[in-house]
């Protein structure tokens, strides 16, 4: 997409998923859910909706448990092994968790979330875009651009070759505020699920790089985003 191009942007990602899917009443699975955030959003303004959270994080599944909500369940399982049975879900969402799946197995998630959701049932895969001055930042300890590029070429091997109709695709930038960088180091550079081999001269480095981005008010960037909408169909091709 052309730098030019000005994207709209969205604070609350609930906004863009509830213009896309109905959201009242509906079996509802998380693929790699983290702390939740969304899934409880959802729940407070669709409350007759039922949410399953996966999550192979330990430490972050235990953070879930303790926190419980009513309508709101959370199960130890990656997006690659789904334990429910065939047809269970009428919404699958992966929230910027598509490109944590190991690259081998990307292929059987995506396989997964196909047999567990109904046949009419949608696929939301929501997924940072390897570009900005943040990720211009993260890159130096987190390189992720290989991951990225792999998860959307997963999911246009889904749609050639699975039970699969693309209905819609939404570019959007998500605002992203930390007060200073301790709050940076500790919520991307230390997360409970990645271990990044940080030494005190990479620390020192990513500090450079974030310094001019810093002001009193802390540092302001925006996360560009690519969702697409996946709509599962049946052996016959077609749709209920």
């Amino acid at each position: 997409m052309p730098a030019s191009v000005t994207l709209p942007l969205i604070r609350h990602e609930l906004q863009v998923l509830s213009e896309l899917v109905p959201l009242e009443g509906q079996r509802i699975i998380e693929l790699g859910c983290g702390n939740a955030r969304l899934a409880r959003q959802l729940l407070q303004v669709y409350p007759t909706s039922y949410v399953t959270g996966l999550e192979v994080d330990a430490r972050q599944h235990a953070k879930n448990l303790a926190d419980p909500r009513e309508h709101l369940s959370f199960v130890a399982a990656g997006a690659q092994d789904v334990p429910f049975p065939d047809a269970s879900f009428d919404l699958a969402l992966m929230l910027k968790s598509l490109h944590h799946v190991p690259l081998h197995l990307m292929d059987q998630a995506l396989g997964e979330v196909a047999r567990a959701l109904r046949p009419g049932g949608h696929l939301y895969v929501s997924e940072p875009v390897y570009d900005g001055p943040l990720n211009e930042i993260v890159r130096l300890f987190n390189d992720e651009g290989e991951v990225r590029a792999a998860a959307q070429a997963a999911v246009d091997r889904a749609l050639a070759q699975g039970p699969w109709q693309q209905l819609a695709e939404r570019r959007f930038d998500m605002p992203v505020h930390y007060a200073d960088f301790n709050e940076f180091e500790q919520r991307m550079m230390r997360p409970t699920f990645a271990d990044h081999a940080l030494t005190d001269e990479l620390i020192q480095c990513v500090s450079v790089a974030f310094a001019p981005h810093c002001g009193p008010q802390g540092a302001d960037f925006v996360r560009p985003m690519h969702v697409r909408l996946l709509r599962r169909m049946d052996c016959a091709g077609v749709t209920s």
